[in-house]
Formats: C-alpha cells, sequence, structure tokens
C-alpha cells in the first residue's frame, strides 16, 4: 500500500481514535485534545454584566489558610471550580498556574473544589502547581456562583461585577487576558 497524504492522516485519524477506547490514554487525550481547542476567554458584555451578591462565604483552605470571601471584596478576582478527576479542568491548569504565578499579588485567586485531600496533595505535588486551593463551608453559594459544571471560572472587578464568566476549558494566559487584568487592577 502507498503511502499517502490521504492515507497517512487516515491512520493518524484511527490511532487517535482508538487511543479514546483505551482507558489508560482516553484521559490524556482528552486533555491533550482540549488544549488544542481551548482559546482566550471572550468578555461579558459592559450590559449584561452580572454583580456579585454578596461577598459572606467561607472557605476551607486546603493548602492555605481558611477565609471568608469577604476579604476579595474591592478587589480583582479570579474564580475558579474545578477538580482533579476533570479532563477539561486539567487542560486549562498550567495557564491558570501561570496567572497565578504573575498576578498572585495582585488579584485573588481562588480555586474551589470538592476532592478529597489524598487526590489534591498527589495531583499538585505530581503536577508542580501551588495555587491556592479552597472548599466551601456552605452549601449555597453567593449568586450568581454556579459550580457546576466544571470547569466554570469567573473574572470579577473591584466593584464585583462579573467582566468574563467561563464554563468548559480556556487559555487563560492569553494576552487578551492580562491585559484585561491590568486594565482591571489599575481602575
Amino acid at each position: 500500500m502507498k503511502l499517502t497524504k490521504k492515507n497517512i492522516s487516515n491512520l493518524i485519524f484511527v490511532i487517535i481514535l482508538l487511543l479514546f477506547f483505551i482507558p489508560n490514554t482516553r484521559g490524556m487525550m482528552q486533555i491533550f485534545l482540549t488544549r488544542i481547542f481551548s482559546f482566550s476567554p471572550s468578555l461579558v458584555d459592559v450590559e449584561e454584566r452580572a454583580q456579585v451578591a454578596s461577598y459572606d462565604w467561607k472557605l476551607h483552605g486546603v493548602n492555605t489558610e481558611s477565609m471568608n470571601f469577604n476579604i476579595a471584596e474591592g478587589k480583582v478576582v479570579i474564580l475558579n471550580y474545578w477538580a482533579t478527576w476533570c479532563p477539561p479542568c486539567i487542560a486549562e491548569m498550567p495557564s491558570l498556574q501561570k496567572l497565578y504565578n504573575d498576578y498572585k499579588g495582585k488579584v485573588v485567586f481562588v480555586f474551589l473544589t470538592e476532592d478529597d485531600d489524598p487526590e489534591l496533595n498527589k495531583f499538585m505535588s505530581d503536577k508542580s502547581y501551588n495555587y491556592p486551593i479552597y472548599r466551601s463551608l456552605s452549601k449555597e453559594h453567593p449568586k450568581p456562583f454556579v459550580h457546576k459544571p466544571i470547569p466554570g471560572t469567573y473574572l470579577i472587578d473591584k466593584k464585583g461585577n462579573i467582566v468574563i464568566h467561563k464554563i468548559g476549558a480556556a487559555d487563560w494566559n492569553t494576552e487578551k487576558v492580562r491585559n484585561t487584568l491590568d486594565e482591571l487592577i489599575s481602575e
């Protein structure tokens, strides 16, 4: 059989398809493809921006000190709902870690999960991530935050307006997001 471009692309397609059916490689393939097709999140139109109803929200710090979310009032906030078993969450984490590395003193980062400590500790150690992880201590999350589906990420300005609300994976380490953060910080 002669290897033409069509035959090669068909072969690659079949191999990728097969990798999705092998349990040990399925998650890896989902993460890989999600990273390829993740783009910078869009801004919410100014007239459609929801506002944080209440900052009174107790959060248990898993790898950091516990806090009440009210310390974030008047500050720029990135709030991310995620889990260690979620391929789209895992796909976007490197970009969020890079943002955290560069903006941790200027932006309040809240990474919320319901995962158990053994999985979290292993995940964080294996990936060399050091962002702050929290669990909600209350069943109700302040409106308009929605904790499912995951990943779900909010960028909140100093006035409590939700500037970005992205459900699903995104590339957060983009010039667009960084410029938006810089603008919000300087307000």
